[in-house]
């Protein structure tokens, strides 16, 4: 078993006791007010464990979650099933979902891990229908340059403790880089956490509808 298997392996088996002071202290709020918004056929990507699962609003057609890591997957699939969801084991650069195909994406604190943030917007903007809408809840690069540069300082180490986590990256900049249309932005803090990731961002991005025919 290599270091990064290994690693992952004790990441997702603490994974929830990591971020439990969080959750009671905020974090669970955060996600129950973003999550209050989905409708349609929603697809989560990189999932984790499942602990946006208890959020979700009832009655929605679909929900399917994807999650690229096996340890995290196999701790998730348990809490899947009792709400009715799909698991698909995915990066979100590769979504296994058909174009246009669903109403809402949900990303919390999934953008600052991913490999290629730019691939991962694309493919979130493929997936969703015309007027479709992406609810994020993500860590981002500090507005205050002092902290900004701590982030960038520390950025190589957190890398590593949090198995891909990145604390720098403009993910704001990089939706309003694409082709959503990025709504208003709740800049809050990540409670119990270290400075370097307390900046978090909360909004919408919409997919725009499709031009009428002439």
């Amino acid at each position: 078993m290599s270091v990064q298997t290994l690693w992952g392996r004790i990441f997702a088996r603490y994974y929830d006791a990591t971020l439990a002071a969080a959750e009671q202290a905020g974090l669970a709020e955060m996600r129950r007010r973003l999550l209050a918004q989905a409708t349609g056929r929603t697809l989560e990507i990189g999932a984790g464990t499942g602990l946006n699962l208890d959020h979700y609003p009832a009655g929605l057609p679909s929900l399917t979650l994807c999650e690229p890591e096996e340890p995290m997957a196999q701790r998730m699939r348990p809490r899947a099933a009792a709400h009715g969801a799909t698991v698909l084991v995915s990066p979100a650069e590769a979504i296994p979902v058909a174009d246009g195909s669903v109403d809402t994406v949900v990303s919390t604190l999934v953008l600052c891990t991913v490999a290629d943030p730019r691939a991962a917007v694309a493919e979130i903007e493929r997936v969703l229908a015309p007027g479709g809408r992406l609810l994020f809840l993500e860590h981002v690069r500090a507005d205050d340059p002092g902290l900004a540069r701590w982030q960038d300082r520390w950025d190589p180490l957190w890398k590593r403790y949090g198995h891909g986590c990145r604390c720098n990256r403009p993910t704001v900049a990089t939706l309003a880089a694409s082709g959503l249309e990025v709504g208003e932005v709740e800049h809050l803090r990540f409670p119990k956490a270290p400075a370097i990731v307390r900046p978090v961002v909360l909004g919408v991005a919409t997919r725009p509808a499709a031009e009428p025919v002439a």
